[in-house]
């Protein structure tokens, strides 16, 4: 693995990219009423990127396969997906949840974050799957600084899920960021064999994006038809929170806020 480290300079650029982010996601979020179609989150999302003059990190993203490239600036995932949904015409309805995941590039530098968002009054399950993924993001927060191996952190992480009664998806991971999006190294939100053989010392200046995936039943997915939205097997609801994250003396940094 080559891991980059950024210097102030570059982790000030990624906060403006951050920022951005945040402004979309907090925007999203106060939309996500019954009613709104998927496809009023990607026009939103899409003007609030132009108004900045940043660019997507998502719009015409080549398929790892080879498909169709996304076609949207935003991913919008509904109850059983887990993520990479297509907005369209669908529109979300009262009980729902519902995962946005938006990334961008100002001056050479990217931000990436996600976050699950509930419609009206959801069911005491399900906001409980929201709040255990977000806490599962924060305390991965709490543990990254200088000096410590990524497995402590996935760890924590996964025992906070499965404590819950829930599974965290193994498919997907986070992974450096910096002046692209997808760097190295990758970071698996649980512990693994692969992981414990070749882990990760974390060291100041290293930027991650953290994004643990949690499932309310089985861990595993299965890709639809259309190539790109990924939903639980058993169709069971997931959640989604992701920040871009700097490792810097004494601690973490998050990136991906409005106030960073």
């Amino acid at each position: 693995m080559a891991i980059s480290r950024k210097n102030a300079a570059e982790i000030d650029a990624m906060r403006a990219a951050g920022r951005i982010v945040a402004e979309i996601l907090a925007r999203l979020a106060e939309m996500c009423v019954p009613g709104t179609r998927t496809m009023d989150f990607e026009l939103r999302s899409a003007e609030i990127i132009a108004a900045r003059g940043a660019v997507s990190l998502f719009k015409n993203y080549p398929h790892y396969g080879g498909g169709v490239p996304f076609p949207a600036t935003v991913c919008v995932s509904v109850n059983e997906q887990v993520v990479h949904g297509i907005p369209g015409d669908q529109a979300v309805a009262e009980g729902d949840i519902v995962s946005f995941d938006v990334g961008v590039r100002v001056d050479g530098f990217c931000g990436d974050a996600a976050m699950t968002v509930p419609v009206g009054k959801v069911s005491d399950q399900r906001q409980r799957l929201i709040d255990v993924t977000r806490e599962a993001l924060a305390i991965a927060a709490e543990t990254i600084r200088p000096g410590i191996l990524w497995s402590a952190v996935a760890g924590k992480m996964q025992r906070h899920v499965q404590q819950a009664g829930f599974s965290v998806v193994t498919d997907f991971v986070g992974h450096g960021i910096g002046a692209e999006m997808h760097e190295d190294p990758k970071l698996p939100n649980y512990v693994c064999r692969d992981l414990l053989r070749q882990d990760i010392l974390l060291e100041e200046g290293m930027t991650l994006a953290v994004e643990p995936m949690v499932n309310m039943g089985t861990h595993k997915v299965s890709v639809l038809s259309d190539g790109w939205t990924v939903v639980t097997a058993d169709r069971k609801p997931s959640a989604h929170f992701e920040h871009t994250i700097a490792v810097v003396g004494g601690g973490s940094d998050i990136l991906t806020r409005l106030d960073a």
